[in-house]
């Protein structure tokens, strides 16, 4: 084992070179590129023994994925916002061949405006897909977590591709202190691949299907996909055992983070935890009793796990880093409905929108939060959703519809 100072690029580049893939079909997209370019130098070089192909979109990359994946090869690919949707066809199709194959998606907003910062519209808009969804804080995790992933969706329980996700900018380019696995530690972990149930060695019978005529035959391949997700949550629990047993580092579907005797809870995923987890500090200096939990397993997603950590907490602010245009938060939606008939659910479970575009979420902004959750346990009454926004970023826009010579209707109720 080595540490290195790598960007989560080159992180999630030598989580496929540990796990041995057999073929990367590729195409570049910002902030996506350095991953590719990566894995193309090394097996130019012949570091890596697989075959790497450039194709001509997203869409060609993602159906060269599941047709080599078919076959019983490893495939590792990656993409990015723009690139993920313009593949979005073949995400369904590769989960009803039941392919284990590994995506990579490097979160960035999703035009119209176009930008090139963060936040997981993208990634979100696949979540019925099928495709097993795990989301990454750092660049350590992203390099576990591919190797993880390999024996989530190789298992015979489960046999989905898996899709992770790490913040564009905020991780794909930021250097942190990685350990990289020796390889003999690595084979201990993820074995060499046997592909029995791959469509031309099928040695082992399942459920598989290309094209059908009838809505039976139709319902019963996808209900088999949503039982082998559901088997995914069983598979990732006993992966993350071996995981620590052999590495030492520790991944559950939900991280906890000062939950004990929490009373607040803020929830949140991805790089931006790391914002939330150092307000979660302060609050705590200041004798304000705030938990946060990270969701990393967004498909299946862990309803039953968490239920049991928010059992008697007293608010709960749920911090959703995309939207969706009429109904709000994605992942508050999911929480209320996990928690709606428990007996000893939270008092109040408040909504807010952030980091939209990769837009910081201040410590004034987590301030706010935990006063909105006060308020609301104090008078009774939970606020509608809310769009993080400070003065600052207010101050941001009016000069630029002064530029304009325009003013906003409704610009007003932005909150502070």
């Amino acid at each position: 084992m080595v540490k290195e100072m790598l960007t989560g690029n080159y992180a999630a580049a030598w989580g496929a070179r540990l796990s041995e893939v057999d073929y990367v079909p590729a195409f570049p997209i910002t902030p996506q590129t350095e991953i590719i370019e990566t894995l193309s130098q090394w097996i130019n070089d012949g570091e890596m023994n697989a075959k790497f192909t450039n194709m001509d979109s997203e869409h060609s990359m993602i159906t060269a994925a599941g047709t080599a994946s078919a076959t019983g090869a490893r495939v590792f690919a990656a993409t990015s916002s723009q690139g993920l949707l313009y593949g979005y066809e073949m995400l369904y199709n590769v989960t009803g061949w039941r392919v284990p194959l590994v995506l990579v998606n490097v979160s960035r907003g999703l035009s119209a405006p176009i930008t090139l910062e963060p936040d997981h519209n993208d990634v979100l808009s696949a979540r019925d897909s099928g495709f097993i969804q795990i989301h990454a804080e750092t660049c350590q995790e992203v390099l576990d977590t591919i190797l993880m992933a390999y024996r989530i969706a190789e298992d015979e329980r489960v046999l989905l591709p898996v899709l992770i996700n790490m913040d564009g900018f905020y991780l794909s380019f930021t250097r942190e202190s990685v350990e990289i696995p020796d390889k003999d530690a690595v084979s201990r972990f993820l074995p060499e691949y046997n592909p029995k149930h791959a469509f031309f060695k099928a040695s082992n019978p399942m459920s598989q299907g290309v094209a059908v005529l009838g809505g039976s035959v139709y319902s019963y391949f996808k209900y088999q996909v949503h039982l082998a997700s559901l088997n995914a949550l069983t598979v990732h629990n006993e992966v993350a055992v071996d995981f620590k047993r052999i590495f030492g580092r520790s991944y559950s579907a939900i991280e906890a983070f000062r939950m004990d005797d929490a009373d607040y809870v803020i929830i949140m995923s991805n790089s931006f935890a790391v914002k939330g987890k150092s307000a979660v500090n302060k609050f705590r200096e200041m004798g304000l009793k705030v938990g946060l939990l990270r969701l990393r397993l967004i498909r299946p997603f862990p309803y039953k796990e968490l239920r049991r950590l928010l059992s008697g907490k007293r608010a709960v602010a749920v911090i959703d880093q995309n939207i969706s245009p009429g109904a709000g938060g994605i992942l508050f939606n999911y929480i209320t409905t996990a928690l709606y008939h428990e007996p000893d659910r939270p008092e109040a479970i408040l909504s807010f929108i952030g980091g939209l575009g990769g837009k910081d979420i201040s410590h004034t902004e987590f301030n706010h939060i935990v006063g909105e959750m006060g308020k609301s346990i104090e008078i009774g009454v939970v606020p509608e959703t809310q769009l993080l926004y400070t003065k600052g970023d207010l101050e941001q826009i009016n000069n630029l519809l002064n530029i304009a010579g325009k003013t906003s209707e409704g610009v007003e109720r932005l909150r502070n």
